[in-house]
């Protein structure tokens, strides 16, 4: 295409408009999620119905917001990340319009499931941040977004009570469904659409069995309390569920353009970040629920301050309040010390502050203190996790790796509900004829968020010491170059023209400054985002094959040639007798130090044996000869070919 044929360039979006229509999106879906909870103990009576129904009207939100958040954030770096935010925001408008129009149960469930959608929101618009804003911003904008979740908590409470007490609990849908309505247009005039998009064939089978395995985990979750956890029905759900997981992983890795890609997922960085979100999840809603339980208990508990729905509620919102102004301070230290140290100290002051409250949680300024510096702490792990994650993954891959990340901290979250179900049914004492949790029940859950905070902290050490968090690795939206505008893809493949699955390629510019990378899929496949058409040097790594760098042209309208990684790279030794004497014919075979067999060959006239260079690890090379002589080595095996030979001693008898 010549120059005159390109499309002009889009106009830069206003930073400040992009980052406050997104957060607004986000403090919107909150709401949706938070604005009934408070009305739970009433709807059974207004919807005449028991309690056990009505409590469908959260699972079903938390089932359909599981589900859609994996599927509509790899649809978004496919498709377009303001399209499938814009789908996403006028499904969950639909919900609140069809709640507002119903009184019957069954609509009001399937009301509050399409709300759910609206959760993909937070991943989407995140990774809409780092394609539109400029590097010096991204921090804030990704601490205000992740921050909308708890703004949206704190705001809801106080206004459901205010809703309860002077409107028809209607207003809830109708309020959130006209807000949704107004940031649906602002989405469509504030925000720009992405041009990067991987494309590609949509995975529908990797789509269908993660939602299956993740409603039947998920209902276990939510309704193991109610159905019994040893229950048929609850162990049958669970056991489906891991078999459908283990059904679903390998079948992702041999899947090209899968709905999660796993060989991105499990490198140890975004392992570790995954993981600290999960325990950071559980820490979070641990002190929602157990500030609640402390403000609302009857005073008889000796623990409680016997509040009403309101004035929970309006002391529940210096939390919020909190979190929303740790955004900028989360930003600032970000941008100082790095997320990896963010992430760290906001754990250790939740821990921290966790183990406070088990000793000074028995008046009113206490209990509200200890809940806003553990908010506090979550803000500045909420505000630096998808920092992280948009270092360790490729720009292509950035609403599909922040749609687990939210996936995994939700059902942290979900952990956190089960738990403090359990535990405050197990230890109850018997207050005015009812049973209430008891003190012990309280204190056993403040240690535990105190140690899943700790967990999460322990987890961001080794991050301290990790390349992938780099500050040379900070490929933010390409933010060494410029925004990302287009997207090349390529294939990495043998001198037999067989796919090479797994082999990472990495773009940098001609003075050596990051890009991005892009990781092969099960068919050798890769896309990376370019900032434009220009030279760039292109890096080819896989496991066992000669690196291969190349300066090219990218440009997104001319496909790429294949890139041919051309040398295997082998293991290679000489095998010698005591006399020195090459032995040959004889049998080598190495084996993982955990036992697994690996490779075996045969030594040829000149005692020399060739295999293919295995993964890096630790091995033992073991030789048996034909005359009975055994010998063996610890072998370690780290990056380029090796060489490792071996004397055998004397022959067994």
């Amino acid at each position: 295409m010549s120059a005159a044929q390109r499309p002009p360039e889009r106009p830069p979006a206003s930073p400040a408009l992009v980052v406050a229509t997104l957060s607004l999106c986000g403090i919107v879906v909150s709401l949706q999620q938070t604005l009934l909870l408070p009305l739970l103990p009433l709807l059974p009576e207004l919807l005449d119905t028991t309690a056990d129904s009505a409590s469908w009207l959260v699972t079903a939100t938390l089932l359909t917001g599981a589900i859609a958040t994996p599927t509509i954030s790899r649809l978004a770096d496919m498709y377009g990340k303001r399209r499938m935010m814009v789908i996403a925001l006028a499904v969950s408008v639909l919900g609140s319009l069809v709640g507002a129009l119903s009184q019957a149960l069954p609509l009001l469930v399937g009301a509050r499931a399409l709300q759910g959608v609206g959760m993909a929101l937070i991943p989407v618009g995140i990774a809409i941040m780092r394609d539109e804003l400029p590097r010096e911003r991204l921090p804030l904008g990704v601490a205000l977004m992740s921050a909308t979740l708890a703004i949206g908590a704190g705001v809801g409470s106080p206004l459901s009570g205010v809703i309860s007490e002077h409107l028809d609990w209607h207003a809830i849908f109708w309020l959130t469904g006209l807000v949704g309505v107004i940031l649906l247009l602002a989405a469509l005039v504030v925000l720009p659409e992405s041009p990067v998009r991987t494309r590609g064939t949509f995975d529908v089978r990797g789509a269908v069995l993660l939602s299956l395995a993740l409603t039947a985990v998920l209902l276990v979750l939510s309704k193991g309390g109610q159905w019994g956890w040893g229950s048929p029905l609850t162990l049958g759900l669970g056991a489906a569920g891991v078999a459908i997981l283990a059904v679903w992983g390998p079948l992702e890795l041999r899947t090209p353009d899968p709905l999660v890609d796993l060989r991105v997922a499990g490198r140890r960085a975004v392992l570790l970040i995954n993981a600290a979100s999960a325990l950071a999840g559980f820490a979070m809603f641990a002190n929602m629920l157990l500030t609640t339980q402390f403000l609302q208990a009857a005073t008889a508990t000796g623990y409680g301050l016997g509040l009403d729905v309101l004035d929970t509620g309006l002391w529940m919102t210096p939390s919020a309040a909190a979190f929303g102004l740790m955004a900028p301070v989360s930003a600032w230290l970000t941008r100082r010390v790095g997320p990896q140290a963010t992430m760290l100290s906001g754990a250790a002051v939740m821990s921290a502050a966790y183990v406070g409250r088990v000793f000074l949680s028995d008046s009113l300024t206490q209990v509200v203190v200890g809940s806003v510096i553990v908010g506090a702490g979550t803000a500045m792990v909420y505000g630096a996790i998808p920092m992280l994650v948009m270092r360790a993954v490729p720009v292509t891959e950035t609403a599909a790796a922040n749609g687990l990340n939210v996936l995994l901290r939700s059902f942290g979250t979900s952990t956190a509900s089960a738990m403090t179900a359990a535990v405050t049914t197990a230890w109850v004492v018997t207050v005015g004829g009812q049973l209430l949790p008891s003190s012990q029940a309280l204190t056993l859950l403040l240690w535990t968020a105190a140690a899943a905070a700790l967990g999460a902290a322990a987890l961001g050490v080794p991050m301290l010491r990790m390349s992938d968090f780099d500050a040379d690795a900070d490929r933010v939206g390409t933010a060494t170059t410029g925004r990302p505008s287009k997207v090349v893809r390529g294939q990495v493949l043998s001198p037999s023209s067989r796919p090479i699955p797994s082999a990472v390629v990495t773009i940098l510019t001609p003075d050596g400054k990051p890009v991005d990378w892009g990781q092969a899929d099960s068919e050798g496949r890769f896309s990376a985002a370019i900032p434009g058409s220009a030279d760039y040097l292109v890096v080819t790594a896989a496991d066992g094959w000669q690196p291969r760098s190349r300066m090219l042209h990218l440009d997104s309208d001319a496909p790429l040639p294949p890139i041919v990684l051309r040398d295997r790279l082998t293991l290679t030794g000489v095998i010698t007798d005591s006399a020195g004497e090459p032995v040959s014919s004889a049998l080598v075979v190495l084996t993982r130090n955990t036992g697994e067999t690996v490779l075996s060959a045969r030594t040829d006239h000149e005692g020399r044996y060739e295999m293919p260079r295995p993964a890096n690890g630790r091995y033992v090379l073991t030789v048996v000869a034909a005359n009975g002589a055994i010998g063996a080595r610890p072998a370690t095996v780290w990056e380029a070919a090796r060489s490792i030979d071996l004397t055998l001693g004397t022959p067994l008898a």
